[in-house]
């Protein structure tokens, strides 16, 4: 049983998460169908997540050496109600003003703010403003779900779907599973040789074009993040990953460069920027060979299941579950008006295949600090969420940089839609 006063070494990510760099929040926004009551909610917070050794621990340094010392938890200075005045300020933008602020050091690292505003989407809103050095999203998603409870019995944990059992295989697949696998590992290495030759490269000369949501490396940025979103139907993107025999991750990457094409395409209309040399024509103003990066981050380790988090809430143990274990794919986005919006997800789907078969993006997490160095506080941040049968794009945008976020979100959407009927065309004729 924990102490007051007790201290665990701090990781390396953690530590990396703290450095002046980086300092990086989580801000997720969590919708209810009701009203929130305040006091109740803060009593189930103190049974759960003050439960947490990183919910309940501050990040203390000595001689440049990092740990978590647990501490006792005054829920009050954590959870607040807010009273949003929604004629002058929406719950996205409450949220970008509170990304400027900082973080207190002295007490832990997490803040929830309750919102009893009514959005398109929800009845209320609870706010969730976590360090990155807590943990990463993927395990703060399924420690919420850990803390709620099963509407028909308050004592059981929600129920999720299992995942599929795979087939006992033959030995005549054995055989050739056995030279599929032969095949996979030169395939791995091959891609992983030249995932690494690209990233070297892209350190010595391969430098992102200079273009309006470029930000400059080497700078702490002062500009506020703004926070919009949409929420799209998942089935629509069940629809092209269908069509095309794709992944949902593909459909949605392939949607992302396919938006922020008509994004920039419009934002190049107005003249020359930044000195490139601009084709005009009635649909196309994009500069010639635009080369724009970007990283796609996910998780590492298997994720926890909710009886997993449950039960280290309950013992007050981590046992190894927690922490920021994640990789780093750096990918070319292809910035171009295509004829067909089908090109979009056809080069999604071919380029995360073949970064599927590398490792790359192990190798990645060793260098983060190194590739944040070189290639800048990222300006534009792009979440793709699903969650029943709905799908939220949420878009975090440096306002310097990107001064027109909801635009850039109204062209994801409309790249969708696009793509949404191209899908159902090509579906069509292949049926005839």
């Amino acid at each position: 049983m924990w102490k007051e006063g007790d201290e665990e070494p701090a990781s390396p990510s953690a530590r990396l998460m703290q450095s002046p760099k980086f300092n990086l929040c989580i801000i997720s926004l969590m919708g209810y169908n009701t009203k929130i009551d305040t006091k109740l909610y803060k009593k189930c917070v103190e049974q759960t997540l003050l439960k947490h050794p990183r919910f309940s621990s501050i990040l203390v340094s000595n001689g440049g050496n990092c740990s978590w010392r647990r501490t006792s938890v005054d829920v009050d200075n954590h959870v607040y109600e807010v009273d949003l005045d929604v004629e002058s300020e929406s719950v996205d933008s409450y949220a970008s003003d509170l990304s400027k602020i900082p973080m207190d050091q002295t007490k832990p690292l997490w803040e929830i703010h309750i919102l009893n505003v009514e959005t398109p989407d929800a009845a209320a809103t609870a706010l969730f403003k976590i360090h990155h050095s807590v943990g990463d999203g993927v395990s703060m998603m399924a420690l919420c779900h850990a803390c709620s409870r099963s509407l028909s019995n308050p004592d059981a944990l929600p129920a999720f779907p299992s995942p599929k059992k795979r087939k006992a295989e033959t030995k005549r697949c054995r055989l050739m599973g056995l030279l599929v696998f032969v095949w996979r590992v030169f395939v791995v290495l091959f891609n992983t040789v030249i995932d690494i030759a690209m990233f070297v490269a892209t350190m010595v000369f391969l430098e992102d074009s200079r273009t309006p949501v470029k930000s400059t490396g080497g700078e702490e940025r002062q500009s506020r993040t703004r926070f919009v979103h949409r929420v799209v139907s998942l089935d629509d993107v069940k629809l092209v990953k269908t069509a095309l025999n794709a992944s949902i991750n593909d459909v949605m990457l392939g949607v992302t460069e396919a938006g922020l094409s008509r994004y920039l395409n419009q934002r190049y209309e107005k003249g020359n920027e930044n000195g490139l040399e601009i084709i005009k024509n009635a649909t196309n103003s994009l500069p010639r060979n635009l080369r724009l990066r970007s990283a796609v981050v996910f998780n590492l380790r298997q994720s926890p299941t909710i009886e997993d988090l449950a039960e280290m809430m309950e013992k007050e143990e981590l046992n190894g579950m927690w922490g920021n274990f994640i990789g780093i794919v750096l990918l070319p986005f292809t910035i171009k008006m295509e004829d067909d919006p089908l090109a979009y997800i056809r080069r999604a789907k071919a380029t995360m295949d073949r970064k599927k078969r590398s490792l790359g993006h192990k190798l990645a997490f060793v260098v983060m600090k190194l590739t944040m160095f070189l290639f800048g506080i990222k300006s534009l941040v792009v979440h793709h969420q699903s969650y029943g049968q709905k799908l939220i794009i949420s878009i975090g945008a440096d306002e310097k940089l990107v001064p027109n976020p909801h635009q850039l979100c109204d062209d994801v959407m409309k790249s969708l839609q696009m793509i949404k009927v191209a899908a159902t065309k090509l579906e069509f004729s292949e049926t005839c």
